[in-house]
């Protein structure tokens, strides 16, 4: 329905959920993608790295078993369109600038970027919130989408044009019990967004933010499933979402049909924002 054909996105946290769905969806619409994330298949140091994460959750996110950016990268290319999967570290701001710098020499162009690097693994009420991952939380998931929405800016200002999408939550709008770091970033983002939206508003630059809910990702899976039954229960639906459901609305966001959208945090959560009972 929405053709995208010439467009160059970057999604960060790419290999994955979400941002592999993403990665897909956009590239049968006819965009060239970059795939980036901070680990690749073919990291020698993946596995010593999934064996020293704290949490399980963190230990399947680092696993050969979720990490498939450079076969996402493989089935674009597949369908005839560019691609490439890049390391990038989204707290890294020097690798970042050079990750982007490399994107628009081989790609011509930076059109559409999307923010969905992130992290979910700390749980825990406000006593037991780790220090520690507080920061490294507010540094991926704020400070890491506010870097690359600084490294594309200028190039999408040039072009006067550009789509930028950030992966929120509903955690960023409802608050999310025993998630203090990640609904305080996810509500950052919110911020951010509407910041750029109104800074991008006369270069052609559009600036949304989506807030999933309940989605059936790897992540979702590893929960608690008494609390996962509660959460479907809090969802109008009464289901989960499929990471589809939300790559359809990342493709209509990047598409020229929706120009005159901006500064908006879009649901896609089946109602769970709804008085439920």
């Amino acid at each position: 329905m929405f053709d995208l054909s010439g467009k160059v996105a970057v999604v960060t946290g790419g290999s994955r959920g979400l941002g592999r769905a993403d990665c897909l969806a956009l590239a049968r619409a006819g965009a060239d993608v970059v795939v980036t994330d901070i680990l690749l298949e073919s990291d020698p140091e993946l596995q010593r790295v999934a064996e020293a994460s704290q949490s399980a959750l963190a230990q399947l996110f680092t696993s050969h078993n979720v990490v498939y950016a450079e076969r996402t990268s493989a089935e674009i290319r597949a369908m005839g369109r560019r691609s490439m999967a890049i390391k990038m570290d989204v707290t890294d701001r020097d690798q970042v600038a050079a990750v982007f710098a490399q994107v628009k020499h081989e790609f011509g162009s930076i059109d559409i970027l999307v923010n969905n690097a992130g992290t979910l693994d700390h749980m825990g009420q406000i006593e037991d919130q780790s220090d520690d991952l507080w920061e490294r939380d507010l540094r991926v998931n704020l400070t890491g989408a506010y870097n690359c929405t600084k490294a594309a800016w200028h190039h999408m200002r040039e072009q006067n044009w550009g789509r930028i999408i950030f992966m929120s939550s509903v955690a960023g709008t409802l608050g999310g019990f025993g998630q203090a770091s990640y609904s305080t970033t996810k509500a950052g983002l919110n911020g951010l967004g509407k910041s750029m939206a109104l800074e991008g508003a006369r270069f052609g630059i559009t600036s949304n933010m989506i807030a999933p809910g309940i989605i059936a990702t790897e992540a979702f899976a590893a929960g608690n499933p008494r609390m996962n039954e509660r959460m479907v229960l809090r969802t109008a639906m009464r289901s989960m979402g499929e990471p589809e459901d939300v790559a359809a609305l990342v493709v209509f966001l990047a598409s020229p049909e929706a120009r005159y959208i901006t500064g908006q945090v879009i649901h896609v959560g089946g109602g769970i924002d709804l008085f439920v009972y």
